[in-house]
């Protein structure tokens, strides 16, 4: 027995099928179903009137006559009582009737209390809604001529519904037609074009006002026509139509006479006079027929690709193992005629080598994908060759192996160059020696083999001013003399390899290799200090070693040369010129300074690096003309960690960016607090121009705080302008542009080129302390600083002597014609506030010069 519900839910989704169908749901009001909803609250004499369509969840109002909501839920439409049954539905009084208790729409003020609604049913059956007339008051019914006008009504919207739908899958068929890259045509029954749609414009140049009327003949080349038409008629009569349900392959006429291939399809159709008529769909098929031509083309291109392919090429088939193709190459490395390759196998071709091809070739055919297999061959004239075969199994479209392709290189270069690459990759092009990698890779087998050996690190002194100074040949001239005298040190077991730019190691290895260490450790100290005489040089350089031994300092690769560059640095540390031998003690002091570099990073990050600001004064009138911010650092277990250790280490570890720009930031902040005439001056570190963004940096920071220009000085050393002097000064130019003063700092302990006063007008030079300490008792640091302060004035820069600590120095400092001083006689480092409230006092005290008693 048939379910009910299975029954009831099939009939329910076959009517929502219908109602979607109609693609009514959510379109605008329209004019004509409007004019019927009116038109039945009229003949109804309701107060309201709406065109209900019922969907899932609600009744949506495509026309509605004072109802103020556009859709209700479906469960308070009373349009979806009885939609199964598609008969006229009326409630009298929707008090009484149980199907609308609890229905908000049938309580309050605006109750309705009268309902008819009469069903819309499509040519399918189905009821998809009412045309329904409401009154807020009970009514007996409707009168029988009601009756009949709200359901002729309610007919003649499912009629406009329907009449829409066809509208509109006629709009679409026609844009269809209208966009289609296929010219579409229909000719009556004699054979006069009815219909010429835009694409059959463009294709036969012809518009379709000078088309519709013409023979259909137009578009058939002259030769064509009388044939044509002979077909045409008979087809007309209702004979054959070899034309109809496929598309054939033709030429067409465009309106300029030009020919092209078209294919076509003709169909047979009744026009609404019942007369026969017809459809053409055409295409271009010029694209095609052109990419036809280009595959010929392209085949005839690759046949002669194929027979010019340097290499060899060659088909088989799979079964018989015989060649059927062979190239011109293939048959040159073969060293037979190419025509005596077709039909023949290995066997009948190479005896006594061929069997072994024959095998590989079965291998390849087995498995899919690409076989390869190189081999040395001997050709007539006793020259070896290196020969790369590449084989292939072809399947055919069943899936069968059908052929098998092969490729043959002579790699003999390639193989060469090879080789050579392994020994790039393994030897330093410069000095022959093992490079890096291959150094580290012997290490690991020794480490691994657990064979005692002692690693030597070694480093050039002075060698990078040598490279600088006379230039990279002769850098690389001094590179492999120095390899040479260190390969005169190594026994034949041990290992020699460069592993940076002035960088060397040396393993010794063996059971004797800690004995060995000492003295070869020594000899290359003794070597390397001995003059190297170049052709343009005799470049004094010398080498710094640091010696670790395995496995006593160290048992992995990486912690071996961890301690071979611990005591190498240690080494250097100590003066250059010598060796060091690894010990804990170093580890620990490394373990150290990585942690006061982690503390560094974070003291940083927390902007806890302070400054403390000591005045310089002026000679002349002994006030105060300027600060130097001076970095401070209070470590919370070391406590108070000297510039001279941190600022080396954060230019070490690279965190001098961050650091000098935020410092820089602090100063210029504090300076804005000052008078306008008091300036700050703010020392920069040598690796702050290493990048191009010093300039803008500071531009930024005098933008954020609001300091003038003219009000910050920077403080260079020499040691800066000896790294990249074009550089340097094209940086200091450019903040010299922006208004701000530059120093020179330390002047006398570098390199004192007065060369950098012509290319650079500093503001200030400042004598460094050391001359300041021994002015009253050495008549070289008086001379030296008469000289500077002479130069100064001569240039129109300030002398500044920094460190002065006793009234004896001022006074000489004074007589010798320094400008200002710097030092604890005249003024300690003070905090920010400190600094504030001398200015503050000074400005109430001008005048008082006591310190220059």
């Amino acid at each position: 027995m048939t379910d009910p519900c299975v029954v009831a839910t099939g009939l329910e989704t076959a009517r929502l099928t219908s109602l979607l169908n109609m693609k009514i749901l959510d379109t605008p009001p329209q004019q004509e179903f409007d004019e019927i909803t009116r038109l039945a609250a009229l003949a109804c004499d309701a107060a309201s009137a709406a065109i209900t369509l019922v969907d899932a969840d609600r009744g949506w109002f495509k026309s509605r006559v004072r109802v103020g909501v556009p859709e209700v839920p479906r469960e308070h439409a009373l349009c979806s009582l009885e939609i199964d049954r598609p008969t006229l539905l009326v409630i009298p009084d929707t008090h009484l009737d149980r199907r609308c208790a609890d229905n908000p729409l049938t309580q309050g003020d605006d109750a309705i209390r009268f309902y008819a609604g009469a069903p819309l049913i499509t040519s399918t059956g189905h009821c998809i809604g009412r045309l329904c007339v409401m009154g807020h008051e009970p009514r007996v019914g409707l009168t029988d001529g009601q009756h009949g006008a709200l359901t002729e009504l309610a007919r003649i919207v499912s009629d406009r519904i329907e009449a829409r739908q066809n509208r509109q899958i006629g709009l679409i068929a026609s844009q269809v037609v209208d966009v289609t890259s296929d010219a579409i045509l229909c000719a009556d029954a004699i054979g006069r074009i009815t219909f010429w749609n835009a694409a059959a414009e463009a294709m036969f140049g012809r518009p379709a006002a000078d088309a519709i009327g013409a023979e259909l003949s137009i578009i058939v080349p002259q030769r064509f026509r009388a044939a044509h038409r002979a077909g045409f008629a008979a087809a007309a009569q209702g004979g054959h139509m070899k034309l109809a349900g496929q598309m054939v392959a033709l030429t067409a006429v465009k309106a300029d006479d030009s020919e092209f291939p078209i294919e076509l399809s003709l169909s047979r159709w009744q026009s609404e006079s019942g007369s026969p008529a017809f459809a053409a769909i055409i295409r271009d098929i010029s694209a095609r027929k052109l990419l036809e031509r280009e595959r010929e083309q392209a085949w005839d291109f690759l046949n002669t690709v194929i027979e010019h392919l340097p290499a060899m090429l060659f088909v088989k088939d799979v079964q018989t193992q015989r060649y059927l193709l062979m190239n011109k190459a293939g048959a040159e490395i073969a060293e037979l005629p190419q025509a005596d390759f077709i039909g023949r196998t290995d066997s009948e071709l190479f005896p006594g080598r061929g069997e072994g091809y024959e095998a590989r070739d079965r291998a390849a055919c087995e498995v899919p994908g690409v076989h390869v297999h190189e081999s040395q061959h001997v050709r007539t004239d006793g020259q070896q060759v290196h020969l790369r075969t590449k084989r292939l199994r072809v399947d055919s479209l069943e899936g069968q192996p059908r052929y098998l392709l092969g490729l043959i290189e002579d790699v003999t270069e390639a193989r060469r160059a090879q080789a050579e690459v392994a020994r790039l990759a393994t030897y330093d092009s410069l000095t022959g020696l093992r490079n890096r990698v291959s150094y580290i890779e012997r290490l690991g087998m020794l480490v691994e083999a657990r064979s005692p050996f002692a690693l030597l690190s070694i480093d050039l002194d002075r060698f990078k001013a040598i490279n600088d100074q006379f230039g990279h040949l002769v850098g690389d001239d001094v590179l492999l003399r120095a390899a040479l005298r260190l390969s005169g040190l190594a026994s034949s077991g041990d290992l020699l390899a460069r592993v940076g730019g002035d960088e060397f190691v040396m393993v010794l290895i063996g059971g004797d290799a800690d004995k060995r260490c000492r003295r070869v450790a020594s000899a290359i100290v003794t070597a390397l200090e001995e003059p190297i005489a170049t052709d343009r040089v005799r470049a004094h350089i010398g080498a710094s070693v640091g010696v670790a031994l395995f496995p006593r300092d160290a048992e992995t690769v990486d912690a071996i040369r961890q301690a071979s560059d611990l005591a190498l640095y240690r080494a250097k540390d100590q003066g250059r010129g010598t060796a060091c031998f690894y010990s804990e003690a170093m580890d620990a002091t490394m373990r150290e300074h990585q942690m006061l570099e982690i503390a560094l990073r974070e003291a940083i990050e927390a902007d806890a690096i302070t400054l403390a600001f000591q005045p310089v004064r002026s000679l002349e009138t002994g006030h105060i003309t300027s600060f130097e911010a001076l970095a401070r650092w209070t470590h919370d277990v070391r406590g108070s960690v000297p510039p001279s250790e941190f600022i080396p280490l954060a230019e070490e570890c690279g965190l001098i960016e961050k650091l000098g720009a935020g410092l820089l930031r602090r100063a210029c902040n504090e300076a804005t607090r000052w008078p306008d005439h008091i300036r700050v001056a703010v020392n920069l570190s040598p690796l702050q121009f290493q990048n191009d963004r010093l300039c803008e940096t500071v531009r930024q920071v005098l933008k954020d705080t609001g300091l003038a220009s003219e009000r910050l000085q920077l403080e260079v050393t020499e040691g800066l302008l000896i790294r990249d002097v074009d550089r340097t000064f094209r940086q200091l130019q450019q903040l010299r542009s922006l208004g701000i003063q530059i120093l020179m700092d330390d002047f006398g302990v570098g390199y004192s080129s007065l060369s950098y006063f012509e290319r650079f007008p500093f503001d200030k030079v400042k004598i460094d302390r050391t001359f300041v300490d021994t002015a009253p008792t050495s008549a070289a640091s008086q001379a030296i600083i008469k000289a500077v302060a002479q130069l100064g004035t001569t240039l129109g820069m300030g002398v500044v002597a920094e460190g002065v600590e006793t009234k004896e120095q001022l006074q000489l400092l004074t007589t010798y014609g320094c400008s200002h001083v710097q030092g604890y006689l005249t003024g300690r480092p003070m905090t920010p506030a400190d600094a504030y409230d001398a200015v503050l006092t000074e400005q109430k005290t001008v005048g008082n010069q006591d310190f220059v008693i």
